[in-house]
């Protein structure tokens, strides 16, 4: 049972800028410019890191519960988890979707036009696509994963981009009202994999300060945001559940419950 007392007293710290309070394995809570947050960090070369969509019959897992259950009866454990992505009503990724190298989704090239205020996050280009390969994982913008078409193993389209190649996505505005909960993933200058989801409302352009300035990822990709933003960690007291009946992709990293 989630304890949410403590849960949300960890976060409180953490907002206020207080040192780590919480620490499990792969993730820990961390504080950054007055906002706290959940980040995860994986080793491409050494943690299973995978994503996941479909249960053996075909339907979406839609709860992390139901992933961790599924893990288990292969021998695998759930060690953590992250929503990964954008999905329509029927918990279909609303863009590419790769997973062990077989697309399930084509890449979402769509373009809507309007004032950025009323497009869709996934929509305000650049967007672009978190992949996993043989050399290891990228997050580049949509139009540069067409041109390098990578021979993934895994890959998510999300939308927008929030930092490429260090420079941050320019439809970001500093100082924005527009404040809510949010998840993302960028890859860092080391090559490993950083998932982050904050405990409380943020702005694009601050969530994106994160990743470049505090986690020194030079690119990096929204996820989520509002009730969409799902962790699992029970070392952390977190299963979130979708306020809307599930979620879609799911990142996870996983391990032999012989290791």
């Amino acid at each position: 049972m989630v304890d949410i007392k403590a849960v949300a007293i960890l976060g409180f710290l953490s907002a206020l800028g207080a040192p780590q309070t919480a620490e499990a394995e792969g993730c820990s809570r961390d504080a950054y410019d007055g906002n706290g947050f959940i980040v995860c960090t994986i080793d491409p070369a050494t943690d299973d890191l995978r994503l996941f969509l479909n249960d053996a019959d075909g339907m979406p897992y839609r709860r992390f519960s139901a992933l961790a259950e599924a893990e288990e009866a292969r021998g695998r454990e759930l060690v953590f988890a992250f929503n990964a992505g954008m999905y329509g009503e029927d918990f279909s990724p609303t863009g590419l979707y790769v997973e062990d190298g077989e697309q399930a989704r084509a890449i979402n090239t769509i373009v809507v036009e309007g004032r950025p205020a009323q497009i869709p996050n996934f929509y305000k280009r650049p967007n672009g696509v978190f992949y996993l390969d043989d050399d290891g994982a990228g997050v580049v913008t949509t139009e540069d994963y067409i041109a390098m078409a990578p021979d993934a193993l895994f890959a998510t389209q999300s939308g927008p981009m929030l930092v490429i190649d260090g420079e941050f996505h320019p439809a970001l505005i500093e100082g924005s009202s527009d404040r809510t909960r949010r998840s993302g993933v960028g890859v860092c200058e080391d090559g490993q994999v950083k998932l982050a989801a904050t405990d409380g409302g943020i702005n694009f352009f601050n969530f994106a300060t994160l990743f470049r300035d505090h986690l020194l990822c030079p690119d990096a990709l929204f996820l989520d945001g509002g009730n969409g933003v799902g962790v699992y960690h029970p070392e952390l007291g977190r299963n979130n559940r979708s306020w809307h009946g599930g979620y879609g992709p799911m990142f996870a990293v996983v391990r032999d419950l012989g290791d």
